[in-house]
């Protein structure tokens, strides 16, 4: 999943970018209110964490902007802030945030709330079950036959988003753009590197990931050998 962390305070950005990288989520980080508007006009996100004392442009302005050019499903925002006040609170809440967390906040208190906004912006189901393989929404832990399985953040990931896309086909470029930050050198082709390892580690277990020739990747159950 594909998040925006826009944070002025670089050592926060950094603690929380680290933590939430290792959770398997491909984190972009702004410091300025005026790049995450940019930002948000040029890259579709899954969840945007947006305090509101930026530089360049104000969140709650950032915020405004969002919600003004958006049609159908909204982004989902969580505004991470120092402003304690209850007016900052309502006029964010009023604006279209879907939550809020002041600072000073526990790392596993973001990581709740942001798992909870994902899972209502998807529609998913507590647990998805795609033959033995189950993966937990909630906790966003996968197992085989009730037993953990073992992924990387990265397969993880691509796992994820296949699910949060469940019979529907998703394009390499896609994927790759909710897996990897853009500021790492990569190129979409490193993509097939996590697909090949995510195939292999649920290989026999009743799911398997289809390639979709000019469609892209399809997660569903393998079929019924007579």
């Amino acid at each position: 999943m594909r998040l925006l962390l826009v944070e002025d305070h670089s050592e926060l950005a950094e603690w929380v970018s680290r933590a939430l990288s290792q959770a398997g989520y491909a984190v972009d980080v702004l410091a300025r209110g005026d790049h995450a508007d940019h930002a948000l006009l040029t890259q579709p996100y899954d969840l945007v964490i947006l305090d509101l004392s930026l530089p360049g442009l104000d969140g709650l302005e950032v915020l405004h902007r969002l919600r003004s050019r958006e049609r159908g499903s909204p982004t989902p925002v969580l505004v991470l802030t120092a402003r304690g006040a209850t007016e900052d609170r309502v006029k964010g809440l009023n604006l279209g945030a879907d939550d809020y967390l002041p600072k000073p906040f526990e790392l596993s208190e973001l990581e709740a709330r942001i798992k909870a906004l994902l899972r209502r912006s998807g529609n998913l189901l507590p647990t998805v079950r795609i033959g033995r393989l189950e993966f937990d929404t909630t906790t966003r832990l996968a197992s085989l036959d009730g037993k953990p399985l073992s992924l990387t953040p990265r397969e993880l990931a691509v796992l994820e988003v296949l699910i949060s896309r469940l019979g529907r086909p998703v394009a390499r470029e896609l994927l790759f753009e909710k897996v990897f930050r853009f500021d790492e050198e990569a190129r979409v082709e490193a993509i097939e590197i996590y697909v090949h390892r995510l195939r292999k580690k649920i290989e026999g277990s009743g799911a398997t990931v289809s390639t979709l020739r000019g469609l892209g990747y399809l997660l569903g159950e393998a079929p019924v050998e007579h």
